[in-house]
């Protein structure tokens, strides 16, 4: 294939086995990071992969980035979206600090990276967008009004970006993904776990080689009819 594919947080927890899938279908992967070299450093030496660090909330730092990319791999014709934070906490005790900082990381930063790229598809009649949400960007989430703010912000600027980028070999998706086992899902308590693992219908947490599956389905040059939809991979928990 040959197509450059970036994914945004994409050398840790989902991300990392995003960029791995694809590398293994016969993309050339660049992995973008934002904080640290050492585990860019050991994640590039274990996959020859090719990592850039810049923050995709920042716009400046992303037109910087992604010029450095396409000049020195080539012109991005696939964008996974897989950049994210959380902030938690209840709305009577959320700064201002924790709502900003997750709007600007998680959903700012597809209009940063998409607008970088949209004119490049647009000429090239080709482009791939897929925009990690969230099962709680669906279905909400306890402490998390900024989070699901964010990850339902995702879904609606994709189906949105969906219909302008359809006249020209444009597909723009999204997947929402439900508890799946990172880092992140081990700090959870084990009484915790339980309940969450207990009220999925499948019986089990997701795997990241789940989402990314789906994620080199949707990249792929035969999925050109499916836009503006959002694949939601959580064993059953939400269904809309």
């Amino acid at each position: 294939m040959g197509r450059v594919a970036l994914v945004t947080g994409g050398i840790r927890g989902i991300g990392e086995t995003i960029s791995i899938n694809l590398q293994e279908k016969g993309y050339k992967v660049v992995a973008n990071y934002s904080s640290s070299d050492s585990i860019a450093s050991m994640f590039t030496e274990k996959t020859g992969i090719p990592t850039y660090r810049f923050n995709v909330a920042d716009e400046g730092a992303v037109e910087d980035g992604i010029g450095k990319i396409e000049a020195e791999i080539g012109p991005v014709d696939i964008l996974v979206n897989n950049a994210g934070i959380t902030r938690d906490k209840t709305l009577h005790k959320m700064h201002s600090d924790d709502w900003l900082n997750v709007i600007q990381t998680n959903l700012t930063s597809c209009y940063n990276t998409c607008r970088m790229l949209i004119n490049g598809m647009r000429e090239r009649k080709f482009g791939r967008i897929i925009n990690i949400s969230s099962i709680n960007g669906q279905a909400g989430q306890y402490g998390q009004t900024n989070y699901s703010a964010a990850k339902a912000g995702m879904i609606g600027f994709t189906k949105a970006l969906a219909q302008e980028g359809a006249a020209h070999g444009i597909t723009a998706n999204v997947i929402a993904p439900g508890y799946v086992e990172t880092e992140m899902i081990h700090s959870v308590p084990e009484k915790i776990l339980e309940k969450i693992i207990s009220a999925i219908p499948v019986g089990r947490l997701g795997k990241p080689k789940d989402v990314a599956r789906a994620v080199a389905f949707l990249a792929d040059d035969g999925a050109g009819f499916i836009t503006g939809s959002t694949l939601t991979i959580n064993g059953g928990q939400y269904m809309s």
